[in-house]
Formats: structure tokens, C-alpha cells, sequence
């Protein structure tokens, strides 16, 4: 089956809605192209929020439960997040001032923080910081930028500038994909921008997911797996991904 790539595209998002999950091998063995050629058109078609990576192949964006606000409540996963994020509370210790990233693992960690001391929250993500505001003892600063409509996150060079004046005790970060070759990962350059900001500005850096994500290499990366002190998984993460970023030197919490 020869096809432009326009046409190639296409048919791979209707084969993932279709099917539920595509596979690299099976997809160039079928349309007689090269994986490389097939792993280009689903970084692409991720690029344009149509399909999500996952290893080995890709899943349509409806069955991802892509991260973000307006995908929260979707149940994708949410007994692991729940869990992931009830773990993380464990990580504040003394912190005073932290940084919360958009994600929905993340906004289930912000949903369960509920602390009894002074506290100052950073965040980019909207519902995060609306979130955060009605809660005692937190100061909440919400970053500027443009606002995202798909997740009501902000982003671009506002928001990466604003960062540069922080020093956070903690980042809390959200990721599309992490890999120990190639790190932590997201579709959007000006997401992944703002995301790398944050962790150069924090002197402890906990990574948040949901096992999905192991193996996953999404568009941009934004961060090694050494940069990292802490990765926060569930149980269903497997344990040879696990072993590699502990071999980095990573502290890895599964919930």
C-alpha cells in the first residue's frame, strides 16, 4: 500500500481510533515503509495532539486521557494517580515554596495537598492555581503567558521568564514520555521549554506518572532522567525501566 505521507497519516489515526492501539512493526510491515518512516509520522501526528506514543507504537488521544485539565476527570487511570500523588505528599518536608506543573497526575497531587503550615505554590496550570487559592496557608502564584486551551496551562517566553527569578525547594513535574536514553519528553517545544525551566530552577527535582509513560518518547525533551532525584510511579511500571533510572542514580517511590 503506497501512500503520501498525508494520506499515510491519516490512516494511521483511523487504524488507532479504530483498533485502540497501533504498532510500529505491524504498520510499516503493512504499508511497506520503513519503521523509522512510521515512528517520524506518529511523532508528527502526537506534535498535533491526534495520537499519544507509547512504547512500540501509539494510541489515539481519546483512549491517552491526554494530561491536562479538561481530561482530569476522565478516569483514565485515576486509582494510580490517586495513588502517585498520595505518595508525593510524603517527598515536602520543610519545603516553603514548590512548584506544581500542569499534568493530571499533578493536579491530583495538587487536590490532595492540603498543608497546615505556610506554603507558597508556583504553577502554570490554571485549575492548579484556582485549585490552590482556596486552600489556608498556601500562597498561590500563578506563572503568565499564553494560555493553552487544551489544557489551561500557561506557556511560551512570559512564562519561561517569569521563572527565571524563582528558586524552588521542589518541582513537581509531569511528563508525556520517559525513557533512560532519552529522558523526560512532551509534544509541545513551548511546554517543554517551560518545563526545563523549572527544573533548573529547583534545588529538588520528583518526577510524577503513571507507568504509561515508561518507554514513551514524546517530541521535545526537557530533562535527563539524572537531572531527577525522585520518580514517582504505580505499581504497574515495569521493573526493568525501573532498574534503569535507578542505575542513573534516581531514587524511584512506586504507589
Amino acid at each position: 500500500m503506497e501512500l503520501y505521507a498525508i494520506e499515510r497519516r491519516r490512516w494511521l489515526v483511523d487504524q488507532a481510533r479504530s483498533a485502540g492501539r497501533i504498532e510500529v512493526s505491524e504498520v510499516a510491515r503493512e504499508l511497506t515503509v520503513a519503521k523509522e518512516t512510521v515512528r517520524r509520522d506518529l511523532s508528527a501526528l502526537e506534535a498535533e495532539g491526534l495520537l499519544r506514543r507509547v512504547h512500540g507504537g501509539a494510541v489515539p488521544i481519546e483512549r491517552a486521557g491526554f494530561e491536562g485539565a479538561l481530561t482530569l476527570r476522565s478516569g483514565d487511570r485515576q486509582a494510580e494517580k490517586s495513588r502517585i500523588a498520595r505518595a508525593a505528599l510524603g517527598l515536602l518536608g520543610s519545603a516553603e515554596i514548590i512548584y506544581i506543573d500542569e499534568g493530571s497526575t499533578t493536579q491530583e497531587f495538587a487536590e490532595q495537598l492540603h498543608p497546615h503550615r505556610e506554603l507558597t505554590v508556583v504553577t502554570n496550570a490554571l485549575p492548579i492555581a484556582l485549585m490552590m487559592a482556596q486552600r489556608q496557608h498556601v500562597n498561590v502564584i500563578m506563572v503568565g503567558g499564553r494560555i493553552r486551551t487544551a489544557t489551561l496551562s500557561t506557556t511560551d517566553s512570559w512564562a519561561g521568564r517569569m521563572l527565571e527569578d524563582f528558586v524552588f525547594d521542589i518541582c513537581f513535574l509531569g511528563a508525556n514520555g520517559i525513557t533512560a536514553e532519552r529522558g523526560l519528553s512532551c509534544p509541545h517545544p513551548g511546554v517543554g521549554a517551560l518545563k526545563a525551566r523549572a527544573v533548573a530552577a529547583s534545588r529538588r527535582r520528583v518526577l510524577l506518572t503513571d507507568s504509561a509513560k515508561f518507554g514513551v518518547d514524546s517530541s521535545y525533551r526537557f530533562a535527563r532522567v539524572r537531572d531527577l532525584h525522585v520518580v514517582v510511579t504505580d505499581r504497574g511500571a515495569d521493573e526493568t525501566s525501573l532498574a534503569r533510572v535507578r542505575s542513573l542514580g534516581v531514587e524511584v517511590l512506586t504507589a
